[in-house]
């Protein structure tokens, strides 16, 4: 269900950019919301671990680290004299500032550096990375940023039914024990096929096939497969 929500998220948003001229009309919302949403989730992993994070918080620092790396301008635009790296810059240093201020409004140092740095994780890992999406959408078509969530994606698939059929060897025991190194390579394989396969259908009707793959073909391969490598290191 939930590729099939983003593949339809793709075609409004290329139909919609056909009417309007404005890309991202639906993702950025979309990543919005799915922002918001990991942020909950990364909130009860943190409080797990003992800190004392506040939920809101990190919603907000979410949404302005996806707005600051979405909305922002190229590095030698400028908007009112600062450009697109320093506005990025001085919205960090805000939700660092505001984060200590908010956590210490009781008055109360104890806990305070580790719940901060968390809200900066947050910012960081979900939001200025979730709005990378949007940047490449400002520069490339949707199906293009459908493309790497969907090589993505694949690798989670593919490691997951090859771990559970075959995996043996565990890969890191003591971070997340499910993971094998069978169902890594099964993952690898798997994103790797995808990408190939994902460049050929787009470039059917312009590329003399030769072997069913053509060389740009097979360079895809390789990137599917460092997709799917960084992947599992974000996971």
């Amino acid at each position: 269900m939930l590729i099939a929500g983003i593949i339809l998220i793709a075609w409004l948003d290329e139909l919609l950019e056909e009417r309007t001229g404005t890309p991202a009309v639906m993702f950025l919302p979309f990543g919005l919301v799915v922002g918001v949403l990991a942020s909950t989730e990364l909130s009860e992993i943190l409080k797990r671990c003992g800190i004392a994070i506040s939920r809101r918080a990190v919603g907000a620092a979410v949404v302005a680290g996806f707005l600051a790396s979405s909305l922002t301008p190229a590095d030698r635009a400028d908007v009112m004299g600062f450009s697109g790296i320093g506005i990025v810059c001085t919205v960090g240093a805000v939700v660092l500032l505001g984060s200590l201020v908010f956590y210490s409004r009781n008055r109360n140092t104890s806990g305070v550096a580790a719940a901060a740095g968390a809200t900066l994780l947050a910012f960081v890992y979900l939001g200025l990375m979730g709005g990378f999406l949007i940047v490449l959408r400002r520069e490339h078509t949707a199906w293009l940023v459908l493309g790497i969530l969907l090589v993505t994606k694949s690798f989670d698939i593919g490691a997951y039914f090859t771990g559970r059929m075959i995996g043996r060897r565990k890969l890191i025991q003591w971070l997340s024990p499910g993971k094998t190194w069978e169902g890594l390579v099964g993952g690898l394989v798997v994103s790797s096929v995808v990408g190939a396969v994902g460049v050929w259908a787009v470039n059917a009707n312009d590329l003399r096939v030769v072997s069913g793959i053509e060389k740009r073909d097979r360079l895809a391969g390789v990137i599917g497969f460092v997709f799917g490598l960084v992947g599992q290191c974000g996971d």
